[in-house]
């Protein structure tokens, strides 16, 4: 495994000629990246339930409201980042396995650049395109 000093850049990566696609390097920076972000969500879920169970007692209705909607506002935050680490956890899956980069609904290659704006993606645009599309059709 490489140190992060030996980590390519996401620059470095896209000078890369194609046929280096996936290759042990992009997949430890990768990996490394998904890491870090699976790390400070799990810190900000730890720091998210620390604040939820301190518990202040408060007589004025006002307070009480707003902190109940502050935990309503915390618990939602808490479960998209729940959400996220498990897809998170997924590409990390895919990366052991190799099939990371690589759409899950039409078998190409989603891209170094789609990769580094959104890692654990597992769709290239085309088919989350579509994917959107049909979710707007059918939620309308």
């Amino acid at each position: 495994m490489l140190t992060p000093t030996e980590l390519l850049t996401p620059s470095e990566m896209l000078a890369m000629p194609e046929d280096a696609y996936m290759n042990q390097a992009q997949l430890a920076f990768f990996k490394h990246l998904l890491q870090q972000q699976l790390d400070t969500l799990q810190a900000n879920m730890q720091q998210t339930s620390l604040h939820l169970h301190a518990h202040e007692e408060t007589a004025d209705p006002a307070d009480r409201a707003s902190r109940e909607e502050t935990h309503g506002l915390e618990l939602r935050a808490r479960e998209r980042e729940l959400k996220h680490i498990k897809t998170i956890q997924a590409a990390l899956l895919r990366i052991a396995q190799g099939s990371y980069g690589y759409c899950e609904e039409t078998g190409v290659a989603i891209g170094l650049a789609r990769l580094i704006a959104r890692p654990a993606t597992r769709l290239c645009l085309e088919a989350q395109e579509r994917h959107e599309r049909r979710e707007r059709q059918f939620n309308h």
